[in-house]
């Protein structure tokens, strides 16, 4: 967690606004993905 969002797990679990953005960049990483994925499908 600490390299892909800059928060050690104990400041993640201590403090909600630290775990909102992350969360926040785990969806928005997860949506990138998807879209990632639908354009490979697309062009096989």
């Amino acid at each position: 967690m600490q390299l892909s969002h800059g928060v050690g797990y104990a400041e993640y679990s201590r403090k909600l606004d630290k775990r909102l953005q992350v969360e926040k960049e785990r969806e928005k990483d997860y949506q990138a993905s998807k879209d990632i994925l639908r354009d490979i499908n697309q062009h096989r």
